[in-house]
């Protein structure tokens, strides 16, 4: 390269020489027309991102090049971004187990359980089923009361005991829940003794599915046990027989069931239906929002 040339190159790169945009080569030199950047055009140096060329030059080694995507997308007009925190799921190392209890379920269901609760449903009306529900949920309001006081929760407590006090006396042994309308506005909060382990820091343990009683936890089925003892304790008297304890399980089983009919029956006639429940919200986790097919 002669000593002309060079200098052409170097006013060139540095912007200097004929007027921007002109497109003439330096007399003498021999170098080829070089255009040079005009003012509509980027400079030399700037930031801004060149589009990426549509295809590769034939005859070269150059790919075409996809611009990187952005970091983040915006909800455009008429689109709703949701943003999901997923949630502790309890483990599952008993899953074989889990999976031949559910099978088992699943037949005593079909066999036993299911026509009874169908059969229950159909006899009793429901005015005399939501009575009879909310007589039992009424004797679990001192369970409630105590695992609020455990809790170091005294409004809780407080409002526990308004229930049990109003449902019990207005509302007719508690066949009626007056206590959740105006003006006392005070509804049922199902609190138990694994809502308690939970606020102290215990966690779920291991996922289970026992036969007749569902999916659950460690946590939750000593919390259950706990306080299907500690019941008929805090009542005292007839409460406290087998033939209690035994007949009001058993009847919660069927009415629990029976409530379930209609959902399961929309399971089975749409099947490709996703359903959206809520699961898994004791008090030491967040609550995770599972999606079942």
């Amino acid at each position: 390269m002669t000593i002309p040339a060079a200098l052409a190159l170097v006013l060139v790169s540095s912007g200097a020489g004929p007027e921007q945009g002109s497109q003439a080569a330096l007399p003498g030199t021999g170098a080829q027309d070089v255009p040079l950047p005009s003012a509509s055009s980027p400079s030399i140096g700037a930031q801004a991102a060149l589009p990426a060329p549509a295809a590769a030059l034939p005859g070269t080694d150059v790919e075409q090049i996809s611009p990187a995507p952005p970091a983040e997308q915006t909800a455009t007009e008429g689109e709703i971004v949701v943003t999901v925190r997923q949630g502790h799921v309890p483990s599952d190392p008993l899953r074989s187990v889990n999976a031949v209890s559910f099978m088992l379920t699943q037949k005593v269901d079909d066999a036993v359980v299911g026509p009874a609760a169908r059969a229950y449903k159909h006899v009793i009306p429901k005015p005399v089923r939501s009575g009879f529900r909310n007589f039992l949920n009424n004797l679990r309001e001192p369970v409630v009361f105590a695992n609020y006081l455990i809790q170091l929760k005294p409004g809780k407590a407080a409002e526990t005991v308004g229930r049990f006090a109003i449902n019990s006396t207005a509302g007719l042994a508690g066949v009626f829940d007056v206590a959740k309308r105006c003006p006392f506005n005070l509804p049922r909060r199902p609190n138990g003794f694994s809502d308690t382990l939970g606020v102290y820091g215990i966690k779920q343990g291991p996922y289970l599915f026992l036969p007749l009683i569902g999916p659950t936890t460690v946590r939750e089925l000593i919390g259950g046990a706990v306080d299907r003892v500690a019941s008929p304790i805090a009542l005292g008297g007839p409460f406290r027989s087998r033939a209690y304890v035994i007949g009001s399980s058993t009847y919660r089983l069927l009415d629990r069931r029976a409530e379930k009919e209609d959902e399961l029956a929309k399971r089975i006639r749409h099947p490709v239906t996703r359903v959206l429940t809520l699961s898994w919200t004791p008090t030491d986790m967040p609550p995770k929002w599972m999606i079942t097919v």
